[in-house]
């Protein structure tokens, strides 16, 4: 062959290339994304509508086609759309041709959906616009625990204190934690004594809508100082909210306590988690961005030490299911394989040939092989995933299933 013949007449040249690859080849090994699945953008983005207590039928007509129409007539490169109306849910995923600029179609989504909610029913919240992408995957799983710690507690610090803090390492997206129950205030009514002083349940609504307000005052200016002023009729305490009046009949104030009680609570349970057997939470660290698997797992873990000391000393952070543990034993068998490999074929020439020279020269042209497709990997900026480390051999390819 003529790279043979080249080689053979440019020694020093082509012992260079092979010290460059020894050099470089595990500097871009190890500056290179690893992931569990290569970056695939998927031009597909979701519109989730969310009107709570709206039944299936209701979404499809008030909502979902009312979308699909606006969508067709102001969205560019539309290939189909696809919808689903639930219990208070509608979804509608938008699929885009596949030279679309994802970027322009997520922005024209979006302000299509801003524009629409004058014509929805009233109370429409703006939608969650979602892009797809092959690569965005649950990578960590965190169960919150803890002896002496309740459903509602839990949920409020994975809530409020554990993913406000995890959210800050590059490439990670974690949304609102599964399991545990939300913290809500709630109202119970009683209905016999509302029936027995003539109010009905929107009269309590209105009663606490109108007299827990915060309205902005401004301030007075009394000799030399500016004072702030404040209006705020909303209760410091949760149990004051007991206290408000409802209406005043024949000489007497009915107050919220008399026909209802106001708690700490939660609204009703959709979804159960349990760790060893205990009711518990869980948050789902899910990759975003090029940012490898390995180094999102690896800025988790190491801010939740930081996070620690903060958190009681009951509440336990278990992960429960880590893919880098994968992603690491991919690329450990990849690398015993080349060992294995480069090591059984040079013990060959050396049996067969035993020619000190053929065997050196096939020991060393399997790593720099190995190396040389890795700085392709990263010329064409793709990552080190468990398809690009498929060839490795069954070996290598079985951690990864």
């Amino acid at each position: 062959m003529w790279i043979v013949r080249l080689a053979l007449r440019r020694p020093y040249t082509f012992a260079v290339l092979a010290l460059v690859l020894m050099i470089l080849g595990p500097l871009v090994a190890v500056s290179t994304p690893t992931d569990i699945f290569p970056n695939i953008n998927i031009p597909v983005v979701a519109m989730v509508w969310q009107y709570t207590g709206l039944a299936p039928q209701q979404m499809a007509d008030r909502i979902t086609v009312s979308s699909e129409r606006s969508l067709t007539t102001t969205v560019n490169n539309i290939e189909h759309i696809e919808s689903q109306s639930l219990n208070g849910i509608a979804v509608i995923k938008i699929f885009f041709q596949p030279k679309v600029n994802i970027a322009n179609a997520v922005a024209q989504v979006t302000a299509i959906a801003q524009t629409q909610l004058r014509q929805l029913p009233p109370g429409t919240t703006p939608p969650l616009i979602v892009q797809y992408s092959a690569s965005s995957v649950p990578i960590l799983q965190l169960g919150l625990s803890g002896e002496g710690l309740s459903e509602q507690q839990l949920n409020d610090y994975g809530l409020n204190s554990i993913r406000t803090q995890l959210v800050t390492v590059d490439g990670a997206g974690i949304p609102y934690p599964y399991g545990g129950k939300q913290r809500q205030v709630q109202v119970d009514l009683n209905l016999p004594a509302l029936q027995s002083r003539g109010l009905s349940p929107a009269d309590v609504s209105s009663a606490i809508a109108a007299q827990n307000l915060i309205l902005p005052s401004g301030t007075a200016k009394i000799g030399t100082f500016d004072y702030q002023i404040e209006t705020n009729s909303s209760p410091a305490v949760l149990d004051d909210l007991n206290d408000l009046p409802v209406r005043a009949a024949n000489g007497a104030v009915v107050f919220i306590r008399d026909v209802a009680h106001v708690r700490d609570g939660f609204p009703p349970q959709s979804n159960i988690v349990r760790v060893d057997g205990q009711r518990a939470a869980l948050l789902s660290v899910i990759k975003t961005g090029e940012t490898s698997t390995l180094d999102i797992v690896k800025g988790i873990r190491d801010k939740l030490e930081v996070l620690r000391p903060q958190l009681p000393s009951n509440l336990k952070v278990t992960p429960l299911a880590d893919q880098s543990v994968f992603v690491r034993s991919a690329i450990d068998g990849v690398v015993r394989e080349a060992i294995v490999a480069a090591c059984l074929t040079a013990l060959m020439i050396l049996v067969f040939l035993g020619s000190w020279r053929s065997t050196v020269i096939i020991a060393v042209s399997i790593p720099l092989a190995i190396l040389s497709s890795l700085l392709a990997l990263a010329a064409l900026g793709e990552t080190i995933n468990i398809m690009t480390l498929g060839g490795a051999g069954p070996r290598g390819g079985d951690p990864g299933r």
